[in-house]
């Protein structure tokens, strides 16, 4: 299977303006995301400097930028001013606050108002039912389902994904997205799911051209760094 065979879109995960460049410039990538664990290891210090910035270099492309409150009232006001930036943007918004709150109320609230929703760190099919009930009929939106981390638990994340596509299905423009890849294979499998979206890092973005590759071809190129490496050692047994 090579890259053109997956109906799964890519969307680059950064908040590195360069490399969201060099993302959207692989012609591999169709959308963004930013969270703010990846803006606080950029380096961030300006939200809305950033995202004026991201938005100017990446025109028209569908980018998703997440709200800092967990104060309802706040997120709103947040959330009002993230939309206000472009038709492109999504309103990315927590499934739930650190107290364990749902934001389904905000949700509906928003989605009322027809916003481009992306609601995130979704990790149950119960959490997924949530969000979906509480849009808005006719609106865009994105489920992000965790499944990288739902398998650094030990367990099999398809049988969730497969069963939020289901409840996706049942509102028009909300498209599932496989959240936190962890490695190459993981594109393959949120195919599989029927997810429409699957956020890839820069570290997986340049390795896209590796999917079908032949295995002896990898292999040797495996051999072929380990040589070039004991050349640079310079030392010998």
């Amino acid at each position: 299977m090579t890259f053109q065979d997956l109906n799964v879109k890519v969307y680059a995960d950064g908040a590195v303006i360069g490399e969201m460049k060099k993302a959207f410039e692989s012609g591999y990538v169709k959308g963004f995301t930013t969270n703010p664990s990846l803006m606080k290891a950029a380096g961030i210090t300006d939200y809305l400097g950033f995202a004026r910035e991201a938005l100017a270099a990446l025109p028209d492309m569908p980018i998703s930028f997440e709200v800092f409150s967990e104060d309802p009232q706040v997120m709103e006001q947040e959330a009002e001013t993230i939309a206000s930036l472009g038709k492109n943007v999504y309103i990315k918004i927590p499934i739930l606050t650190t107290d364990g709150k749902s934001t389904t109320p905000l949700i509906s609230k928003l989605s009322a108002k027809g916003y481009n929703l992306n609601i995130t760190a979704i990790l149950t099919v119960e959490q997924c039912r949530e969000a979906v009930d509480a849009l808005a009929p006719d609106t865009n939106n994105v489920i992000s389902v965790f499944a990288g981390r739902i398998a650094d638990t030990g367990r099999d994340a398809m049988p969730i994904l497969r069963e939020c596509r289901k409840i996706c299905d049942e509102k028009p423009g909300c498209e599932l997205l496989w959240a936190s890849n962890r490695q190459m294979y993981d594109l393959i499998q949120a195919d599989q799911a029927g997810c429409d979206i699957i956020t890839c890092t820069p570290a997986i973005i340049s390795k896209l051209g590796n999917l079908g590759k032949d295995l002896y071809e990898v292999s040797l190129d495996t051999v072929k760094a380990f040589a070039t490496d004991i050349e640079a050692l310079g030392i010998s047994i």
